[in-house]
C-alpha cells in the first residue's frame, strides 16, 4: 500500500500520453475526501528551480501549510520552461482541485524528466478526469509506478511504530546530490501534527538520507519531499514522529541508491576523527563523488591513495601522519601508509553489491556518512543524450 498505507488518503496512477512510450506518467496522492489538511515540504536548492516547485512552495505559503492533494507527472521535468511552465504548474493544479472540489492553493504538483521542453499540458488535463476517478486506497502501487523515469523499479516505504503509521513513495535513480538528493517523494502519515511539526520532521528525516546521497553530484531543478498528514491518530511525541519519518526516508533513499542509473555497488562513505560533523561530511561528499574512486569501486580495486588524495582536497582539517582507511573491517592504511592486512578478504567486499568505506582523519570527533555508488559505463550510455 505504500504511501495510502497511512489512515485517510487513496492514490492513483494513469498514463495521460507525456512518455512517448504510454507508460504511466500521471500520479495523484489525495486524502480520501478531497478536504485539506496539514502539510509539509522540503525543495530543491538548485536556483534553477522548476515551475512546479514554485507553485508547490507557494501553495504551502498562501494555504498556511495544508493541502488535500499532490499531482505528479514523470516524463518532463517542466524546468527552464519561463512563465508558460509556471501557469501549466498551476493549470495542473486547478484541473485536480475541480475534481476534488478544493481550492486549487491546496494541490501540490511535482515534475519529472527532461528539461527545457514545454509541458504537454493539454494531454495532463484530459487524463486528470480519470486519474481523480482511478483513485482508491490500493493506488499506492500505480502512483508510484507513475512517477518513475530512469527508475527500474518502484520505490516504496511502510512504517509503523509508535501508534502511528508513516507511508511513501519515491522516484530518482541520478541527478541525485546532496542538499536534495532528480528525486520526488510523497510521504503521509495519520498523525496528529501541525505543519510546524511536519516541517520540523522533514527537516530531521531529510538530513541523514535524501541529503546523505549522492549518486553523481548533480543537483535537480526539481527535487522535492511533501509530507501530509490526516490527523486520524492521536498526537505522539515529537520524537517518535520524526523517528517514523527519518526511517521511511532513510529507506527510499538506499532504494534510490540501489537503483542508480548504471550502478554496480553501493558505496556508504563513512567519514570519523574530524574536526567537525560538517567537516566530516565534507570530507565524505569528496570521496563519494570522485570519478577517480567511483571508477576504482567498479573495478573492485582497493587502491586507497585515490580515497587518500581526495581526503587531502576536501578542505578539511587533515594530518597525512593521521589517516587511516579501512574497506569493510579491514584497514588497508594506517597513518598514512599501507599496512599488511587480509587482502584476500577486501577483495571479497568489493566483489560485493554493498560496499563500506571508513576514513578515520584521526584530528577530533567529527563524523560523516554519504552513500553513492559506483560509476559505469552504463551510466554514461545513459546520459549521454536525450534522443
Amino acid at each position: 500500500m505504500s504511501v495510502t498505507a497511512a489512515e485517510g488518503f487513496v492514490a492513483a496512477g494513469v498514463a495521460a500520453g507525456v512518455k512517448a512510450s504510454g507508460e504511466p506518467d500521471l500520479a495523484l496522492v489525495a486524502t480520501h475526501d478531497g478536504r485539506p489538511v496539514d502539510a509539509a515540504g522540503v525543495f530543491t536548492q538548485n536556483r534553477m528551480c522548476a515551475a512546479p516547485v514554485q507553485v508547490s512552495r507557494h501553495h504551502l505559503q498562501v494555504a498556511d501549510g495544508r493541502a488535500a492533494a499532490v499531482v505528479l507527472n514523470s516524463g518532463n521535468a517542466n524546468a527552464a520552461t519561463g512563465e508558460p511552465g509556471v501557469r501549466d504548474a498551476q493549470s495542473m493544479c486547478s484541473a485536480v482541485a475541480a475534481e476534488l472540489g478544493c481550492d486549487h492553493h491546496h494541490v501540490l504538483v511535482c515534475s519529472t524528466g527532461l528539461i527545457g521542453i514545454p509541458l504537454p499540458i493539454e494531454r495532463i488535463e484530459a487524463a486528470v478526469p480519470s486519474l481523480v476517478a482511478a483513485r482508491t486506497a490500493d493506488g499506492g502501487a500505480a502512483a508510484a509506478r507513475a512517477i518513475m523515469t530512469t527508475d527500474t523499479r518502484p520505490k516504496e516505504v511502510v512504517v509503523r511504530g509508535a501508534g502511528i503509521t508513516v507511508g511513501g513513495m519515491a522516484k530518482g535513480a541520478a541527478m541525485l546530490a546532496p542538499n536534495m538528493a532528480t528525486m520526488l517523494a510523497v510521504l503521509t502519515t495519520d498523525a496528529t501534527a501541525t505543519p510546524e511539526q511536519l516541517r520540523a520532521a522533514l527537516r530531521h528525516g531529510v538530513r541523514d538520507s535524501f541529503n546523505a546521497l549522492s549518486v553523481d553530484g548533480c543537483t535537480s531543478t526539481n527535487d522535492t519531499v511533501l509530507l501530509l498528514a490526516s490527523g486520524r491518530r492521536a498526537p505522539v511525541p515529537q520524537a517518535d514522529l520524526e523517528r517514523a519519518v527519518a526511517d521511511a526516508c532513510a529507506s527510499l533513499a538506499a532504494q534510490m541508491a540501489a537503483d542508480a542509473e548504471g550502478a554496480t555497488k553501493v558505496v556508504r562513505v563513512r567519514v570519523v576523527g574530524a574536526s567537525s560533523d560538517a567537516e566530516a561530511s565534507r570530507a565524505a561528499r569528496r570521496v563519494a563523488e570522485s570519478p577517480l574512486c567511483k571508477c576504482s569501486w567498479y573495478g573492485e580495486d582497493p587502491y586507497w591513495g585515490r580515497v587518500a588524495s581526495e581526503l587531502g582536497s576536501a578542505g578539511v582539517h587533515v594530518d597525512p601522519t593521521l589517516v587511516s582507511i579501512a574497506y569493510g573491517d579491514v584497514t588497508v592504511a594506517r597513518h598514512g601508509v599501507e599496512v599488511d592486512h587480509d587482502r584476500e578478504a577486501v577483495r571479497a567486499h568489493l566483489a560485493g553489491r554493498e560496499l563500506e568505506l571508513t576514513c578515520d582523519l584521526g584530528v577530533g570527533a567529527g563524523r560523516g556518512v554519504i552513500l553513492t555508488n559506483d560509476l559505469t559505463h552504463a551510466y554514461i550510455d545513459e546520459n549521454r543524450g536525450t534522443s
